[in-house]
């Protein structure tokens, strides 16, 4: 099979503007979610897909490949399905380009092991540890079944714990796998009515009957959301660099 890696970034981000660019130990956050992402060898490219020269400048200048995409995506989802449009592939990995802590065990569980006719979607889960997590909106919330089957995503604290407080509530992580199929579907259906009020991309295709397939995976990632996560961040990554300076030494 041919796998793509696709990292979207997107620079006139409405939280976080030229996010992808926001330096971190002397390097843009892209080029750290690239880094990570280039050493897995399960991938046959893997692509930026970007929507600024800002961003183009400084692909070409790290090396990085990049496909450049239109500027008025309404999300994700459907800029990966541009670059699908122009590189054929069995699945498209969608990782996040504010994961730059991204590792290989938040991508590998997800891959299929063979092709699907139907659409497919795969993403990533874990546990949440910290309670802040929990109430922040940012951070997305799935409701999984004892299956297995994700039954729905929120910005809220779901379920919510009035029988019981002996659980964990679980945590997307910025990792998704599609199809072909998956990223035509979604194009080409408007958005639902619970995908407008949680403002949640993914729920367009539980609202049409199309199963979502989670994975829990082991993740300390930090999603970029704001500059305090930027901060996080950096911290970890400079202690991570010290490290190894002084291992070296």
């Amino acid at each position: 099979m041919k796998i793509i890696a696709v990292i979207p970034a997107r620079y006139a981000s409405t939280r976080f503007p030229g996010k992808p660019l926001a330096d971190i130990c002397g390097k843009p956050m892209l080029w750290w979610v690239y880094n990570q992402v280039s050493k897995l060898s399960c991938f046959d490219s893997v692509f930026c897909a970007i929507d600024d020269e800002r961003i183009k400048d400084v692909c070409e200048k790290l090396d990085m490949q990049y496909v450049m995409t239109a500027n008025n995506h309404p999300d994700h989802i459907a800029r990966v399905h541009e670059v699908s449009e122009n590189v054929a592939a069995d699945y498209y990995i969608c990782i996040n380009g504010d994961e730059p802590l991204i590792s290989e065990e938040c991508i590998l569980p997800i891959i299929p092991d063979i092709g699907r006719d139907e659409p497919f979607f795969g993403g990533a889960m874990r546990k949440m540890t910290d309670p802040a997590e929990v109430i922040d909106f940012a951070k997305l919330k799935l409701v999984i079944s004892e299956t297995g089957k994700c039954l729905y995503m929120s910005r809220t604290p779901v379920p919510y714990p009035r029988g019981s407080l002996l659980f964990q509530y679980n945590k997307y992580v910025g990792v998704e796998c599609f199809n072909k199929k998956a990223l035509d579907f979604f194009v080409s259906t408007p958005m639902g009515s619970i995908e407008k009020i949680e403002d949640i991309d993914h729920l367009r295709f539980l609202e049409n009957g199309i199963d979502l397939h989670f994975s829990y995976v082991e993740s300390e990632s930090i999603s970029v959301d704001t500059p305090k996560d930027l901060e996080k961040v950096r911290d970890i990554i400079q202690k991570g660099e010290t490290a190894n300076e002084n291992k070296h030494s």
